[in-house]
């Protein structure tokens, strides 16, 4: 059972992360700016993060082995809308659908997992469902750069429709139909507020640095702020609530949802800048791009079993603090190391911080949550977990994504203007070199004269860009392991108070 709930994980994990590597071929493909970039990137993250709690409360109502087949036969067509999308605005649009199929899956597999398992035997499922997911996340990559060297861009979201064929299979004839579920009515209006207030938050962060593009941002955050407020005076007032606010506040609750959201963010962020570092800046290839990530996969799996028995062994703080620092050191390394001609080692080394950090954090991340709720609110649980992952990339790779854009356009826009007067740099050419590095790269086929210099102002012009963003992981990280370390409680209380909330939901 929890080999076929891994299967259909990683169907969704692998979906999350191939598009990372192909960005560089699509931009070039569809002359896309640095924004459609961004928003292809994490559509997908977007449709999980609007979903998760939602599906996650009708998986636990009407049958979470029926919402994961649904999610599983789902991510076929939206795969392969986006493989053969005529316009990179299709691709977005598929690939939101391909993150809606995953927030029917995805939140589930966790659901089940606490559903069937508890105590040590369940820290240890949720150890190996968070490495796997994450080890399959950073493979992504790789599998994509093999298909981008033999086949076109849209190839690397054919990759995983052979996974959810057996995932489908797997499940169909594993996975226990009802299990701990319960019968109260959802809340459907709780549920629709959810998807507004992520949605709106998450595209006003992607569209913050586009010119001209106030009113709509603040439009987003309006809407945003407003579906907030809603959405607590429904949670408070519902007989039935989608999201217990109650459990919610819980201090092991809370906390540990605060503390993944900024974890598995920054792996989604750093592999998402990273991969257009690698290609953009260091020349990789799409196979040499997805290779670099290995030792954030490989130390992923490998420190997942060992996070299991610190967590039993030191508790769910001290490992939490353990992986942050690991991070923290991922992002100095970025921001400090990461330059035009650096070697592999440099690369590697920030890659296999993060992915020891992620392996370190993810599991009590997880396992605090699903320790914290009553069984029968499985789904609450589980879309906190996902959520952690789907909200946290989104927001990081926008927030990433946002100072990528507004650095890069301004390093640029600033090099044209010290450059010496030329006819040839029309308004439109300096539209096209301030738009995106890809952009900037057709503009350079087409001025094959000037071109050794405009690939030098766009490489420099993306290192300033992405040392925004760097230094903001490195802010980010600062402010989760502060809240950790000041709110999570240590070893012994955070037993009593386990203890206290089981007997609070039993009714003891």
């Amino acid at each position: 059972m929890l080999a076929a709930l891994i299967m259909v994980a990683a169907v969704a994990n692998l979906n999350l992360a191939v598009a990372n590597v192909a960005l560089p071929d699509i931009g070039r493909a569809f002359d896309s700016s640095q924004t459609a970039l961004n928003l292809i990137a994490v559509a997908y993250s977007l449709g999980l993060a609007c979903s998760v709690i939602y599906l996650g409360a009708l998986g636990d109502r009407y049958g979470r082995k029926l919402m994961l087949v649904t999610g599983i036969l789902l991510s076929v067509p939206a795969c392969l809308l986006a493989a053969y999308a005529p316009t990179d605005t299709v691709l977005i649009v598929a690939r939101l659908v391909g993150g809606l199929s995953a927030g029917m899956a995805y939140p589930t597999t966790l659901a089940l997992i606490a559903a069937l398992w508890s105590g040590p035997a369940r820290t240890r499922s949720i150890a190996l469902w968070s490495a796997t997911g994450g080890a399959i996340a950073s493979l992504g990559p790789l599998a994509a750069g093999f298909a981008l060297e033999r086949f076109w861009w849209g190839s690397v979201f054919l990759i995983t429709l052979p996974l959810a064929a057996v995932a489908l299979i797997m499940a169909i004839m594993l996975v226990p139909a009802h299990v701990n579920e319960t019968t109260e009515p959802v809340d459907n209006l709780g549920g629709i507020l959810s998807i507004i207030l992520v949605g709106a938050a998450i595209l006003a962060i992607n569209f913050a640095p586009v010119p001209n593009s106030g009113a709509l941002v603040a439009g987003l955050a309006v809407l945003a702020l407003a579906a907030v407020v809603a959405f607590v005076l429904r949670e408070r007032r519902a007989a039935n609530p989608l999201y217990h606010l109650g459990i919610a506040s819980r201090r092991v609750f809370w906390v540990a949802a605060c503390a993944g959201i900024i974890v598995f963010g920054s792996l989604m962020g750093a592999m998402f800048i990273g991969q257009q570092f690698l290609q953009n800046v260091l020349g990789y290839s799409t196979v040499q791009a997805g290779m670099a990530i290995l030792p954030a996969a490989i130390l992923m799996v490998i420190i997942a079993p060992r996070s299991a028995k610190l967590v039993e062994s030191h508790g769910a703080r001290f490992t939490l603090l353990t992986g942050y620092v690991f991070v923290l050191l991922g992002f100095l390394t970025m921001l400090l190391l990461w330059r035009e001609g650096i070697g592999y080692w440099q690369v590697g080394l920030g890659y296999a911080l993060i992915g020891t950090g992620v392996g370190f954090a993810g599991t009590p991340a997880s396992h605090s949550l699903t320790g914290s709720v009553p069984v029968t609110r499985a789904g609450m649980a589980s879309g906190t977990a996902d959520l952690q992952r789907d909200l946290g990339g989104a927001v990081m790779q926008s927030i990433f994504g946002a100072l990528l854009t507004a650095g890069y356009a301004s390093a640029a826009a600033a090099a044209v203007t010290a450059a010496p007067p030329n006819p040839t740099i029309t308004a439109s050419v300096q539209t096209q070199l301030t738009k995106s590095f890809s952009s900037a790269a057709t503009t350079a086929e087409q001025y094959p004269q000037y071109s050794a210099q405009i690939i030098a102002g766009a490489k420099a012009a993306f290192l300033q860009g992405d040392q925004w963003a760097y230094l903001a992981g490195v802010i980010a990280v600062l402010i989760g392991a502060t809240i950790v370390f000041v709110f999570f409680p240590a070893k012994n209380d955070e037993q009593r108070l386990l203890a206290e909330y089981a007997a609070t939901d039993s009714g003891t």
